[in-house]
């Protein structure tokens, strides 16, 4: 599984920071973080909302375009080792540098480098989704699309939303949304993970989206998901962050092999890997227990994920080489 050659689509690139890294940066700062660990140095949440609060302290750790330069070395030598050739990875300016336009340049500019060189030193591809964070709220939504649509380009390629669910709704985050697309830049946000299938629908409806991140409970819905399966929207599915979270008790109980055999257009990734003791290697591991998916069927899932990809054709091109070796 580790050597089948894979595309990741849903990645946060702050939630996938290895805790000896966090905890070294806070450290280094003299930042007393310890809270957020265990005994063992792993990172420790009760539920959800709690990993969401241990998320951003884990992230006020990293203060400047270095410490995110750091962080992607880090994150992309561990997707690298996983087989992953071609990552989707979500950052936001909320964290990098507070949406101010100037600072935001910076950080990306250090991101930007540091992918540059771990695709010539890995063979790993990495390109960038700007996210907006549902429960900061609209206003400073708007802030990180003008941000999105300032720095669009080829290795800034879509705009997503992610957060906690139950506040506000897909309608909220309209201009937000409006900004980036006409920027050229491609959409996804997240649903259908804690708010049902009705938030799928909210976001496809309000938001125009093509891509759902998670949008697994959609399966509680047989109408959507035949609308799913017509549509072609593709499900970035992330089944250990959803069974770490209880949304599901286990890889067995878990609804991508079914939304698959229904037709829909699903994809696999990590979400927050070292948040929920996963890497793509073992998510391969344990659908392959679960459903018993042969070599095959991930070949089908990493195609699917890279016609799915926001990026360029000449990139999906040489990337499709990698997935046929």
């Amino acid at each position: 599984m580790r050597g089948l050659p894979k595309v990741e689509l849903h990645l946060h690139l702050e939630g996938a920071a290895p805790p000896n890294l966090i905890a070294g940066l806070a450290k280094e700062k003299h930042l007393d973080i310890s809270g957020i660990f265990d005994a063992r140095g792993n990172y420790r949440y009760k539920d959800f909302w709690d990993f969401m609060d241990v998320y951003e302290v884990a992230t006020s750790a990293l203060q400047s375009p270095e410490d995110y330069a750091r962080l992607v070395r880090a994150v992309l030598e561990e997707s690298a080792a996983s087989g992953v050739v071609y990552s989707e990875t979500s950052l936001t300016p909320d964290f990098c540098g507070g949406r101010d336009i100037v600072a935001w340049r910076e950080y990306l500019h250090a991101i930007q480098e540091v992918a540059d060189q771990a695709e010539r030193d890995l063979g790993i591809t990495q390109r960038g989704i700007i996210t907006c964070v549902r429960h900061f709220g609209p206003e400073k939504a708007r802030e990180t699309a003008l941000c999105a649509a300032e720095t669009a380009g080829d290795w800034i390629v879509g705009f997503g939303i992610a957060g906690d669910e139950k506040i506000g709704a897909p309608k909220d985050f309209r201009w937000a949304f409006d900004c980036a697309r006409e920027a050229g830049l491609r959409l996804t946000a997240h649903a259908g993970e804690w708010g049902g299938p009705s938030s799928v629908r909210d976001a496809l409806r309000d938001l125009e989206v093509e891509r759902i991140g998670h949008g697994v409970r959609a399966i509680e819905d047989l109408a959507l998901v035949d609308e799913l399966a017509e549509k072609g929207i593709v499900l970035e599915v992330c089944p250990g962050s959803n069974v770490a979270l209880g949304i599901y008790k286990s890889f067995r109980d878990h609804p991508i092999n079914e939304l698959d055999r229904r037709g829909v257009k699903v994809t696999v990734s990590t979400d927050d890997p070292p948040f929920f003791h996963t890497t793509m290697a073992r998510e391969y591991e344990e659908l392959h227990r679960a459903f018993d998916w042969d070599e095959a069927q991930f070949r089908k899932i990493a195609r699917q994920s890279l016609d799915a990809a926001f990026c360029d054709a000449d990139t999906k091109a040489r990337i499709g080489k990698l997935l046929e070796a």
